[in-house]
């Protein structure tokens, strides 16, 4: 039963990217954002998505995740439709505005790695590709899709444009950072969705099962943590903001400090969230 449903899935997906590529990026954007605003809420629980928003915006009004349910689906509807055009974001600058990017080149010039951390926000993959541009030596750590009929495009895609050393989440993943990080190569990952392998960590003054690896790898390997954000702008184009590397003790390797740097981490991905709602995806039931 769950192959003919990933079957049937993957079919449309795939006449759907071949529309996107026929009517061109920027038509596609507009129309699978009213697609994606009619059809998500059909497909994806609506509870979830406002019991999430309730533990962000306690006392939020429904108008008021009404706007941001609207704006997620739209961005959505349009990272969905930018999976097609990776190349030409690949070859290109214009479409995007970098802010700190002399943290890029402190990165590059002390050729030591570094642990990028981030969420779900716009189009994500933006964050490693644009890193890779840099000529910064990257790895990038990513759950599969649970659809293997999609998974070997969405791999094909992501190392041919985004990052070429793609590791797969798990344990033996673990194991290949470990690999990477000895070559000298930085390890990017988003923290923002729940583990079941986690801690419970304050998020939103709630508590999250939350990975923990970029605390362990920067105390292991006596990397620098750099949060980067992404956020879409209204003209289509992509603002990337790189932070200071965080002030963390990388010499305790006690669990109480792994779990402090775990917290400082969910507080910066809070603030990024709030920053702009409708970038973050809310479907994922966070809380569980």
């Amino acid at each position: 039963m769950k192959i003919f449903k990933y079957l049937i899935e993957s079919i449309f997906i795939y006449t759907f990217f071949l529309i996107i590529k026929l009517i061109g990026l920027k038509q596609s954007r507009k129309i699978f954002s009213l697609l994606f605003r009619a059809v998500g809420p059909l497909i994806r629980s609506s509870k979830i998505i406002r019991k999430n928003l309730k533990i962000a915006f306690p006392g939020i009004e429904k108008r008021d995740q009404d706007i941001i349910i609207k704006k997620m689906w739209s961005n959505y509807a349009m990272t969905f439709v930018e999976y097609i055009y990776l190349k030409k974001f690949n070859r290109e600058n214009y479409h995007i505005n970098i802010k700190n990017e002399e943290i890029l080149d402190k990165v590059l010039k002390n050729n030591k790695p570094v642990i990028f951390i981030s969420g779900h926000f716009a189009n994500f993959e933006l964050m490693s590709m644009e890193i890779v541009k840099k000529g910064i030596k990257l790895s990038t750590i990513y759950r599969p899709l649970n659809n293997f009929f999609l998974n070997p495009f969405m791999e094909h895609v992501r190392r041919k444009y985004v990052c070429k050393n793609q590791i797969k989440k798990g344990i033996t993943g673990i194991r290949h950072a470990f690999d990477f990080l000895r070559q000298n190569y930085s390890v990017a990952l988003m923290i923002d969705q729940r583990v079941s392998e986690g801690k419970k960590v304050s998020f939103f003054k709630k508590e999250a099962f939350t990975t923990t690896l970029p605390a362990q790898l920067s105390i292991k390997f006596k990397c620098d943590i750099i949060p980067v954000y992404i956020t879409r702008q209204d003209n289509g184009n992509f603002l990337l903001e790189f932070s200071e590397q965080l002030k963390i003790n990388k010499e305790d390797k006690s669990e109480r400090n792994v779990l402090e740097i775990t917290e400082k981490l969910n507080s910066i991905i809070e603030k990024m969230i709030l920053n702009n709602p409708g970038d973050w995806i809310w479907t994922h039931n966070r809380w569980k």
